[in-house]
């Protein structure tokens, strides 16, 4: 799926209350280039695709927080949830789960966030990675929803094969076989930060308690996991929305802000609930 550029062309000269003259002078080409690009005459070369949505961006015209508005203005009913898939460059054919890796935080799965951001964040670093919106209906699966608790860190340090000896241990082998015919997963995103936090409870420095807090103050909000292929039938692509470069920079330095003020309200937490909770070996 390529990019809507020749739309967002014409978008942004709406927006901006400008002529194809104006806009073709802002991006260093001829007008008859532009008039051909948005009658279909003349494709859009990678090197002017990228120069206009860096341009846009740079102008301070958010398209793609704009779609996001108007694609969640236009669900068709309530059941229909709006979710983003950050891809390290694209997605080609049908969504399938043949090219998922098992050591996710949920297995093999196609994994989608609630958050524009957080999605292109996670690919930010890659140089052709892109945004793909999506729109999902339920009706008539079965899912599994966590939230940030003792069992949503056992499963992902099982999932991400980090137990060790306790994988086997009666508690995970029950929570596992819970997931068992289940089609969808909603659960809190975990990054490295967090598996840095969920090691020290495996590794028994810290309680169940001060880990659930901890990772509670990084606050990344939830994701998707489709872990059937029926699932991802009902799983429509949208659009894939370009990520400009100076965009990718916008998510990575309110990433870098939002890993220091998390750093220090986990070090808060892990003092704040310092020996409260169980250890895993107690636990296990």
């Amino acid at each position: 799926m390529g990019y809507q550029v020749i739309q967002d062309i014409a978008m942004v000269i709406e927006l901006c209350e400008m002529t194809m003259e104006e806009l073709a002078q802002d991006l260093g080409v001829s007008r008859i280039t532009v008039s051909n690009w948005l009658s279909g005459k003349y494709e859009i070369s990678e090197k002017n695709i990228a120069a206009f949505y860096e341009y846009t961006f740079k102008r301070g015209i958010k398209l793609n927080r704009i779609k996001q508005q108007l694609y969640r203005e236009d669900l068709a009913n309530e059941d229909e949830i709006l979710l983003f898939h950050g891809a390290k460059t694209e997605i080609e054919g049908e969504l399938n789960l043949d090219f998922s890796k098992s050591r996710n935080d949920f297995g093999v799965g196609f994994y989608c966030g609630e958050s524009l951001e957080q999605s292109a964040m996670f690919v930010a670093t890659y140089p052709s990675s892109s945004l793909y919106m999506l729109k999902f209906n339920p009706l008539g699966l079965k899912g599994k929803e966590f939230k940030v608790s003792r069992e949503w860190m056992l499963m992902i340090a099982y999932f991400r094969e980090r137990l060790g000896a306790y994988a086997h241990s009666d508690a995970v082998v029950s929570l596992v076989e819970e997931l068992k015919g289940v089609d969808y997963i909603i659960a809190p995103i975990a990054d490295n930060r967090m598996f840095e936090i969920i090691d020290q409870f495996i590794d028994g420095e810290i309680t169940d308690v001060q880990c659930q807090h901890c990772l509670s103050a990084t606050d990344l909000g939830n994701q998707y996991v489709f872990i059937s292929q029926k699932a991802l039938e009902q799983v429509d692509i949208l659009e894939r929305c370009f990520l400009a470069n100076a965009e990718k920079e916008a998510y990575l330095t309110s990433r870098r802000e939002g890993y220091e003020l998390n750093r220090d309200k986990v070090k808060v937490a892990r003092k704040l609930y310092r020996e409260q909770g169980r250890y895993i070996e107690d636990i296990l």
